[in-house]
Order: C-alpha cells, then sequence, then structure tokens
C-alpha cells in the first residue's frame, strides 16, 4: 500500500532533478559565489524556495577538482 503525501507535495518518483556543480578550475572562483548564493537561497524561506524544495531534487557539487582548485593547479604535466 503505497503513502499519501499531501497534496501540496510531490513523491520522490514525480520529482525532477537537477545537479549543479560549480568549481572545477582555480580560476573560476566567482563560481564558488553563486554556487553559496544557490544554496542560501533553498535552504530560506521563501515561497519560490518552498516549491522547489518540495518538486525537485537538488543534487549540489560544489568543487569537481578540491585538489587543483586548492593548490591553484590547471592540469597536471
Amino acid at each position: 500500500m503505497m503513502a499519501e503525501f499531501p497534496k501540496n507535495v510531490s513523491s520522490e518518483r514525480e520529482k525532477k532533478l537537477v545537479f549543479l556543480t560549480a568549481r572545477v578550475h582555480p580560476g573560476e572562483s566567482p563560481a564558488s559565489f553563486v554556487c553559496q548564493g544557490v544554496i542560501d537561497f533553498l535552504v530560506s524561506q521563501h515561497p519560490v524556495a518552498q516549491i522547489l524544495r518540495d518538486h525537485v531534487i537538488f543534487k549540489i557539487v560544489p568543487m569537481l577538482n578540491p585538489d587543483g582548485v586548492y593548490l591553484g593547479n590547471y592540469r597536471y604535466q
């Protein structure tokens, strides 16, 4: 028997998926600020953020290459 969900909340199967990545290279520091802004908005009490959380699954990877970004490496030789 399926569990009943409130009418304003979608089940996990009905939700869309958004995969957000930010920083890959050290020169992309503005991407860190954009990613932080998106996270701050999504966890806020703003009505649009609440609707998004109800209908979308967000997978957020703030840094794809943490060693390279931290050390300032664009490429390894």
